[in-house]
This record gives structure tokens, C-alpha cells and sequence, in this order.
């Protein structure tokens, strides 16, 4: 089976290329991206950067399973947290995807994807499982029996959750725009912009995704600067360290 590892952020993607090491690595250039073929962990994968919003990742999705074949896609990135409780640095599973910008009323619900009687968009099953141990098992090695931090707050586990991700084209960077969203969409744990298109793509193609994200900020008026910081210091550990454990847990399915 061979995986589509998509990133949402280019630091993400450096570090992944440097695991692709089982075999030679092979790098094509299409439609304005580089597709990065090589071996992690035994699998043979196609890495790229999607860049950011709904319409890139779903092109990137569409060339990775049209051009190149891919059997299942894993998308990684960062995001902001909606549910209380979430800190910076803990970690979601999604088990639904929703674009939160989607909206064709009055000829179609709020959320529903015109056309297809969908509005959430459920991750495959077994993918999602997997994530979940491969995020669970980066957070023990990382963190050790002490407890210690591997984000920005030291001495602090991350959580890993499984819940409802909600995408759209804008970065959310106040609360009150949050707090519309956990009130619009029933169990909304985070947001960001590209997952629920990836999802619209895979469904579309029958092709099996999953999405991981590490929460990087509130989706509050603090949410710029905690996102850079965030993204330059800590997303690439946890995106690479998730995918490397999620590739040795699957390397018999």
C-alpha cells in the first residue's frame, strides 16, 4: 500500500523528507508542488506540502491518489483549539471533518456538501485507530514516565483526543468567532483549513484518510503569534513523530 503523507506547513515536511530514507528519494515537480517519493519505516510513501486552505489540499489530495496512486492519505498540522480544556501542544485525532464556511442554504442544509446529503465527513476507522496509538505512544516516549513537557508548557503531558475537526478558508483569531463555532457545529474540538477538503476528495474517491492535529493556539486574538512561535519550535517533532509510529504500527496491513 502506498501512503500520501500531506503537511500543512513546509517545516512539517523537512523533517518527514529526512525519514524517507529506506530507499532512494525522488522528488517531482507538478501543478506547483513537489511530490516527494521515497520509504519510511518500511512503506513506500509519497510526502508533499499541500499549502494552505481547502482548494490547495484538495488539489494536492486529488494529484496524490490520480497521479501517484496512493492507497490512503494521513494528513498532519497544526490547529486551534476550540474545546475547553485543550492546551497548546495536546493532540487531535478527528473522527469527523466539517467546513465550517460551507453554507448553500436555502437549497441545501447549513454544512451539507451540495449534492452528496453529507455534511460531516467521517475518517476511516482503522487509520483513525492507528493514529490514535501513534500519537498516544509518541506522547510516552516523548514525555517519559516523569511527565515531562514537549511543548511550550514543560512538566505538562499532552492529551490526545478524538474528536470533530472543523476546516474553512479563514484563520480563526477571536474568540467570539470560536465560540460561533462550537455552538454551530455539535462537538467541534478544533479548526484549521485544509482537512475536511481532503476528506470531500477521499470520500469522493473511496480512498481511506485520517487527519492528526496539534493544537497550536485558542483561536483567539493570541492566536498569531502563539501559531508562529508554535510552528517553528515544536509542530515538526510531533508531525514526524507521530507519522513514524504510525508507519511501524501498520507495517502488517
Amino acid at each position: 500500500m502506498v501512503i500520501g503523507l500531506m503537511s500543512a506547513m513546509p517545516e512539517e515536511l523537512e523533517l518527514a523528507l529526512h525519514e524517507l530514507a529506506d530507499g532512494p528519494l525522488l522528488g517531482f515537480e507538478h501543478g506547483g508542488r513537489t511530490f516527494h517519493t521515497g520509504r519510511m519505516c518500511g512503506r513506500e510513501c509519497v510526502a508533499v506540502f499541500s499549502r494552505w486552505g481547502k482548494v490547495a489540499a484538495a488539489t494536492t489530495a486529488t494529484e496524490l491518489i490520480s497521479r501517484f496512486g496512493v492507497q490512503a492519505i494521513v494528513f498532519t498540522g497544526v490547529a486551534g483549539g476550540l474545546a475547553p480544556g485543550l492546551h497548546v501542544g495536546d493532540i487531535v485525532v478527528a473522527d469527523k471533518l466539517y467546513q465550517h464556511d460551507m453554507d448553500a442554504r436555502p437549497l441545501f442544509p447549513r454544512f451539507e456538501v451540495p449534492l452528496t446529503g453529507r455534511a460531516g465527513l467521517e475518517t476511516d476507522a482503522s487509520i483513525r485507530e492507528s493514529l490514535v496509538r501513534a500519537a498516544s505512544a509518541f506522547v510516552e516516549d516523548a514525555c517519559g514516565a516523569a511527565g515531562g513537557g514537549i511543548g511550550p508548557a514543560p512538566g505538562r503531558r499532552p492529551r490526545v483526543v478524538v474528536g470533530t475537526v472543523v476546516s474553512g478558508d479563514r484563520f480563526i483569531a477571536r474568540a467570539s468567532e470560536a465560540a460561533e463555532l462550537r455552538a454551530a457545529i455539535e462537538g467541534a474540538v478544533c479548526v484549521e483549513m485544509e482537512g475536511a477538503a481532503v476528506a470531500q476528495v477521499c470520500a469522493e474517491y473511496g480512498v481511506p484518510f485520517g487527519v492528526v492535529r496539534v493544537i497550536s493556539d485558542a483561536a483567539d486574538e493570541h492566536a498569531p503569534g502563539t501559531f508562529h512561535s508554535f510552528v517553528e519550535t515544536v509542530a515538526s517533532r510531533y508531525s514526524v513523530g507521530i507519522a513514524r509510529r504510525f508507519l511501524l504500527g501498520r507495517r502488517n496491513l
